[in-house]
């Protein structure tokens, strides 16, 4: 008689820890327990069950359908308690803009938790509430083959291997502080007031339950004009700053029909750009340890809210983990590798964003409405893209440059001095000696670095190559500087898309000098010819610019502003 076959031990089943019970950690386990069927997988959250802080939580359609891959939880729970809409408004000196084309939708935070509670329970996560899980016990313990850690911007696990990760932090300018109220708006909804005290901004949207989420900013100046400066920090978590909220409520009484805002944790504080080199390491008795979400990176919640990128982090994670089981360290460096330049492009692109929130007490200022609106659409995307989802909304701003100026943006006639040019669009010749001539076929000026201005010669600047939301002090100074002697121009060249903007912006809104911009060329910024005329129709349309060139080859322009950046 032959013995039967022997079959190998079938794998130990997966064994995963989640430090952090918001969505990122309960996605992870529902997405783990989808993609590795028969994994265990316990999910650690130090606050109680009842404890929720936060009100809303936005989601785009694109990033419905990457989470609908894993699983449904996110489509079903919105569709049943959720709100969605297309259109975004933008309220000021009694006048609304809106553009259409942006499908969003955003639950309430605790009916989401709750839907992800009960889903990722159904598939067999414990999770264990009101519990302070320690990365270096759970890993000194050897019960898991992988921790997850999903604790948050202020994540502990991130600071245990800070070395080891390459960490970085930017600090926005700006305040900001998160309410909720019972005035239900539309859709994404922008409101602008100015108090005697400066300008305050809300980012307003319907969430169920009652709800609307109420997120206000304002510049640090206007924050301590208005006294707000004044609650105690130290005060624990729950506690929330009730001065502020009587002062809002008053100021947007108006806009909101006087409805009440509603506190939950609700404090200033400014946002925080995270990146990080390395998402994945082992702890000190070799368990893998992978970070997702805000732990590991953040982006400015005027393009991309944390809990998207938290769950989006996580169902690649699964992927990743299921193509590859017995080797999780190839794993978590494919997520990385996966996710890495996806989250990437999130933060280049709310750069500008962040950047328009550090100063839009400005932009309120110095535009009207239709210009105004029309600026901040624009921040992150040009003009003929966003025609592609409102092709009304673009024409209805043409109309409104056409109606002041009588031609269209780069038709338009531009008088700097005794200088005359009939396009909007110049042409860039390099002279050498740092300096170059713009023209427009007809008529051109020099401009010259170092070069306070004269008969047909403007001074000519280079922008910091730098990617930051202000620009430094002395930067500022220099451009000032440059002002004092009231040249016909001052033209901008060099650093980033984001530089050259602040600098021209600063020129223009703060010295009230004409500025023109010279952009990389197409084929640095790899666009065909007449992309230009969409770059530069979008720089002059928005009032970043009053006129715009470009450069005529790739070769590379100086790095630095003057000798400010050179002798730093």
């Amino acid at each position: 008689m032959s013995l039967p076959e022997q079959r190998p031990a079938p794998p130990p089943p997966l064994r995963v820890a989640c430090i952090g019970g918001g969505p990122g950690g309960l996605f992870a386990a529902i997405a783990l327990a989808r993609a590795v069927p028969g994994s265990v997988i316990d999910v650690f959250e130090r606050n109680s069950e009842s404890d929720v802080f936060g009100f809303g939580v936005v989601f785009s359609d694109a990033t419905l359908d990457n989470v609908d891959a894993v699983d449904t939880v996110l489509r079903d729970a919105l569709a049943t308690h959720g709100r969605h809409w297309d259109s975004i408004e933008v309220h000021l000196k009694d006048a609304t803009v809106a553009a259409g084309g942006n499908g969003m939708s955003a639950i309430h935070r605790r009916v989401l938790l709750g839907a992800l509670r009960q889903r990722a329970t159904e598939l067999g996560a414990r999770l264990h509430f009101s519990t302070e899980a320690d990365v270096d016990e759970l890993d000194a313990r050897g019960a898991y083959h992988l921790i997850v850690a999903a604790d948050g911007t202020n994540s502990a696990v991130r600071q245990r291997f800070l070395n080891e990760l390459g960490h970085s932090v930017e600090q926005a300018a700006v305040k900001f502080i998160w309410f909720g109220t019972t005035y239900q708006f539309r859709g994404l909804t922008f409101l602008h007031e100015q108090s005697e005290h400066g300008n305050f901004a809300v980012h307003g949207y319907p969430i169920g339950s009652g709800l609307s989420t109420f997120i206000v900013e304002t510049d640090e100046t206007t924050w301590r004009r208005a006294g707000l400066e004044r609650f105690d920090m130290s005060a624990p978590p729950g506690v929330s700053d009730e001065v502020t909220q009587r002062y809002l409520e008053r100021l947007f009484a108006d806009q909101i029909d006087g409805q009440a805002l509603v506190a939950n944790n609700s404090r200033w504080a400014n946002f925080r750009t995270r990146r990080t080199d390395r998402w994945h390491t082992r702890g000190t008795y070799g368990t893998p340890v992978v970070l997702l979400g805000d732990a590991v990176h953040t982006a400015h919640f005027s393009v991309g809210s944390g809990t998207k990128m938290a769950m989006e982090d996580a169902a690649v994670l699964a992927g990743t983990v299921a193509e590859q089981p017995a080797d999780l360290e190839a794993a978590l460096t494919r997520f990385q590798e996966i996710r890495s330049p996806q989250v990437g492009k999130i933060q280049d692109s709310s750069m500008p964003s962040l950047s328009w929130w550090d100063h839009f007490g400005e932009y309120y200022r110095a535009f009207e409405p239709w210009q105004f609106g029309f600026h901040f659409f624009s921040r992150s995307i040009s003009a003929e893209k966003i025609r592609v989802r409102d092709g009304e909304f673009i024409a209805a701003t043409e109309q409104a440059w056409y109606a002041e100026f009588g031609a269209a943006p780069l038709d338009t006639p531009l008088r700097l001095g005794s200088t005359m040019f009939g396009s909007r669009m110049l042409r860039l010749t390099e002279c050498g000696d740092d300096r170059i001539r713009l023209g427009d076929g007809n008529t051109a000026l020099s401009a010259v670095r170092g070069a306070a201005g004269g008969d047909s010669t403007v001074p000519l600047v280079i922008a910091p190559d730098i990617e930051a939301s202000s620009l430094p002090a002395d930067v500022r100074a220099e451009l000032d500087r440059l002002c004092a002697s009231r040249p016909d121009a001052v033209v901008v060249r060099g650093g980033t898309p984001l530089s050259r903007v602040l600098c021209s912006e600063h020129v223009r809104l703060n010295r009230h000098i004409p500025a023109i911009v010279v952009d990389a060329p197409a084929a640095v910024r790899t666009r065909r010819a007449v992309d230009e005329q969409d770059c530069a129709a979008t720089l002059i349309l928005s009032g970043r610019a009053d006129a715009v060139a470009f450069e005529p080859d790739p070769q590379p322009v100086p790095r630095v502003l003057a000798d400010v950046e050179a002798a730093r």
